[in-house]
């Protein structure tokens, strides 16, 4: 018997995006290799960011360190899939927030995989950590979850 918990569904996770898998995804097993996994995350979070209006990559004052992550993976999937990775925040702190996403392939509902980050937010120009801007933090509530 085991402890880990079922993967979630789509409507678990309060925004969208989705992301086209690439030949370089695959792995020599003919699935997607666990490190793209990552970086699906990772662009999706930023992908939310800056549509939503509170990031722009070169110019932001404030901007989120990655000091934390994790996945759990349900089943491969494998190029070409046309991926939809989920978006909720867990959450917020006065510096820091835990993103949580899911990966679903194709039209599963079902994911294939669930991970989070934390990113701390830190000053562009001196890497110290600062309190999150009124605007990240109005758009991150949108997604947070209880």
């Amino acid at each position: 018997m085991t402890d880990r918990p079922a993967p979630g569904t789509l409507a678990d996770y309060r925004q969208h995006v989705a992301i086209t898998t690439r030949w370089s995804d695959n792995d020599a097993y003919g699935h997607i290799n666990n490190v793209a996994y990552y970086s699906f995350f990772d662009t999706a979070v930023n992908m939310w960011l800056i549509r939503s209006g509170v990031l722009d990559i070169q110019k932001s004052p404030v901007i989120g360190l990655v000091v934390e992550t994790g996945c759990r993976y349900f089943r491969p999937l494998a190029y070409p899939v046309e991926i939809t990775a989920g978006i909720r925040v867990a959450r917020i702190g006065t510096s820091s927030v835990r993103y949580e996403v899911g990966i679903f392939g194709g039209e599963d509902a079902t994911a294939a995989a669930e991970g989070h980050f934390i990113h701390v937010y830190v000053s562009r120009d001196t890497g110290r950590p600062v309190p999150l801007p009124a605007d990240l933090r109005a758009a991150l509530e949108t997604i947070l979850v209880l």
